[in-house]
């Protein structure tokens, strides 16, 4: 008997695939630096953070429009 070829689960959601259960990145930066959403805008050092990582981890657009920072892959 021929082994069938390819993936007889290709297309079938992953139901053993790890589930995002943490926090982001944001989230665990706005908590160390004990910000509200109403302070977000005004924090230099949310800021700076968002200036070094927005292009791999992330940050809410509209966070992003405001401070008129583009990110690689944005149209």
């Amino acid at each position: 008997m021929t082994k069938k070829r390819g993936n007889p689960d290709w297309g079938k959601p992953d139901l053993h695939a790890a589930r995002n259960e943490g926090p982001t990145s944001f989230e665990e930066i706005v908590r160390e630096l004990r910000l509200s959403p109403a302070d977000y805008q005004h924090s230099a050092q949310l800021k700076a953070w968002v200036q070094k990582n927005k292009d791999q981890k992330y940050v809410p657009s509209d966070l992003l429009r405001a401070w008129n920072f583009d990110v690689k892959g944005d149209l």
